[in-house]
This record gives C-alpha cells, sequence and structure tokens, in this order.
C-alpha cells in the first residue's frame, strides 16, 4: 500500500501524492490547491508565447495590460514573482503588522513583528473561512487573491489600502508565478527599486495581456458559485459539515482523516492543521468533472 505524503505547510501537494501511487500528476485531483476551475487552459495560449524565452523580460508592456483592466494607473502596479513575492515585498516595507487568526501563514512569515498597533493585514475573502469582508471591514494591506473569483471584480478597491493579489490563481496557472502589488505610486517606486531585477519571467510577462484578454471575472464568479453550491450539497451528503463561503474552497469541519481517506484515490483535499483548524479540512471547488470523481471517491470510501 502507498505510503500518503504528509501535508505540505500550503497544499498543492498533488505531485507528492501522484508519485506515491505511482501515477502522472494529472491522475489526481488535487483539492489542496485552490484554483479557478473555469480558467482557459494556460498551456494552450502558452504555445504562441514561447518566442519570449529568447529574450530578457521586459513587464513594461505586461504591466500596463494589467493597469488598464484594474482600472488604475501603470504607476500604481507592480508584477512579481506571484503572490508570494508580493507579500514578501510589501512586508519588506513596513515595521511589522497584525493578522486576526486563523490567517494565511505567509504574512506571520515575512512580516518583522506582529503587535496589535502595526498595520493590519487581511485576505479578502478570508482564508481559510471563505467568508468576504464586510463593506466597512477595514485593512491596511488586503490579500485580495482570490477576490476576483468571489465578487467577479479585480479589486475592492479602498484607496487608502495595498493590495496583494494573485494571477495565479485566477488563471490557474501556479507554475507560472504571477502575482502584483496594487499601491500609491511613491509605495510602488519603492518596491520596484528594491525588486529583484527580472523578477517576473518573459514567459508570465508575454501570456499575462493574452489570458487578460480571455478573462471572464463576472461569468467565472457566477459558474464558482454554483459549482461551490453542488460541493456543499455533495460533502453533506457524505454527512460532514462545510460552512457558509464566497470563496473557490469550503472549510468542513469535522473531517479528521478525510485526507488520508480519499488520498489513496487519487483525490486530495488540505488538512486545516496549518491554519490552527486540526480536524478541518480546506476544500477547493472542483469543476463538474472533478465533482463527480469526489463523489465516486467519498462512496467508495464510505
Amino acid at each position: 500500500m502507498a505510503v500518503i505524503p504528509p501535508p505540505s505547510p500550503h497544499g498543492g501537494d498533488g505531485p507528492r501524492l501522484a508519485a506515491a501511487l505511482g501515477v502522472g500528476p494529472s491522475a489526481v485531483l488535487d483539492l489542496s490547491l485552490s484554483l479557478n476551475p473555469l480558467a482557459p487552459d494556460v498551456a494552450a495560449v502558452a504555445v504562441d508565447a514561447l518566442e519570449s524565452l529568447r529574450h530578457y523580460p521586459d513587464p513594461a508592456g505586461a504591466t500596463t495590460a494589467l493597469a488598464e483592466v484594474v482600472g488604475v494607473g501603470p504607476g500604481r502596479v507592480l508584477l512579481t514573482n506571484g503572490g508570494a513575492e508580493a507579500i514578501a515585498l510589501v512586508a519588506g516595507d513596513q515595521d511589522g503588522g497584525w493578522v486576526d487568526e486563523p490567517e494565511f501563514s505567509l504574512y506571520r512569515r515575512h512580516l518583522a513583528t506582529v503587535a496589535p498597533d502595526a498595520p493590519r493585514w487581511r485576505s479578502n475573502p478570508h482564508n481559510p473561512t471563505g467568508m468576504l469582508a464586510a463593506g466597512d471591514e477595514r485593512a491596511a494591506v488586503w490579500d485580495e487573491a482570490f477576490y476576483p473569483l468571489a465578487t467577479g471584480r479585480w479589486t475592492r478597491g479602498d484607496e487608502d489600502a495595498v493590495v496583494v493579489g494573485s494571477l495565479t490563481k485566477v488563471f490557474a496557472c501556479p507554475g507560472l508565478r504571477l502575482g502584483y502589488v496594487l499601491a500609491g505610486e511613491d509605495l510602488i517606486d519603492r518596491l520596484r527599486r528594491r525588486q529583484p531585477a527580472w523578477a517576473v519571467n518573459g514567459l508570465a510577462l508575454a501570456l499575462l495581456p493574452r489570458l487578460l484578454e480571455q478573462a471572464d471575472l463576472a461569468g467565472w464568479a457566477r459558474g464558482i458559485a454554483r459549482l461551490r453550491e453542488e460541493l456543499a450539497a455533495l460533502l453533506a451528503g457524505a454527512g460532514l459539515r462545510p460552512r457558509p463561503s464566497d470563496a473557490p474552497w469550503l472549510l468542513v469541519d469535522g473531517a479528521e482523516g478525510l485526507r488520508e481517506r480519499l488520498a489513496p484515490c487519487g483525490v486530495l483535499v488540505r488538512d486545516a492543521t496549518s491554519f490552527g483548524l486540526p480536524g478541518s479540512a480546506r476544500i477547493a471547488v472542483p469543476g463538474p468533472a472533478g465533482l463527480e470523481r469526489l463523489a465516486r471517491a467519498l462512496a467508495a470510501t464510505a
């Protein structure tokens, strides 16, 4: 019997599970990784952009393209090597920050100090519960990695706040590494000077304008909401307790052992212990085929 690999801090263990099961990575349904289940096939789009690999990256065109769809000037946008670099750059510009637990752990990793009188960081929708912030809630730094998929809009638009985002999530391309910071021009200029040269690779920069042309945030948000309802009904029918959510995932209480139960079937969910929620699981919203496969795995292991 295959030894199921232990959960990593941030999910995305599909390739490791595939290796343990002796199958290819595409044979695993990785619901520990929350991505847009309705995104275009980035590999198909990339075929016509491979020439970019022969040149040094120039972020100007991709920066302008993202600024236009978001509705801000290009001087207020910094493209980054994934959302993780966006978080690290903004945290490095601050003396510290604070978060309400449970919260995404990369904030604590990069904040020099965590104190209640420091700037507040908040994921929106909240990770791991999946709930959007109230309209009157305030934060100094909003992590809007999943905001477009929850609302159909690029940003909440708080003028006095910094936004970090992840195009990796929106376009389901974690290997490409595409993130961004939205902020005032002075802060963007400081972050750009601190960012390593050529931080974002040329293929990512070439692909971004093409991906933005195919973006349908409103349609994706509606589709994800329907799929999320189907996922909640499926889980409840299996005796599990999913919480309400606005995000492309559900936090499920009373899920002790669920990861180990489903993994031999090639279905992976995220153990929420890394969020400080042992006994819970975070399950990404899959597409229709993924829902069918999850249903079969739950029935087979009941």
